[in-house]
């Protein structure tokens, strides 16, 4: 975890996907991951999750500061 200049919590992550889907009549897994954020005691619970653990996830995607990637902004989490 780290803080931001305003003394803010935050804490970047990686969040991991994987399921099984149809498409055209087949079954395909699916494997996707994506850098994420988040602020504030939303930070602070999530640093006391251990490492693979089953979340659902809601918020917002947006660049990077950078402009060079996508980040999805956590809003909210409640375990699987």
């Amino acid at each position: 975890m780290r803080f931001t200049p305003a003394g803010v919590p935050a804490l970047n992550l990686k969040l991991e996907h994987s399921s099984q889907v149809t498409e055209l009549g087949g079954s395909r897994t699916v494997n996707a991951a994506v850098n994420a954020v988040a602020f504030g005691t939303d930070a602070e619970r999530l640093a006391k999750q251990a490492i693979g653990s089953v979340w659902k996830f809601s918020g917002f995607l947006a660049n990077a500061r950078q402009g060079k990637a996508l980040v999805f902004h956590i809003q909210e989490f409640v375990q699987d």
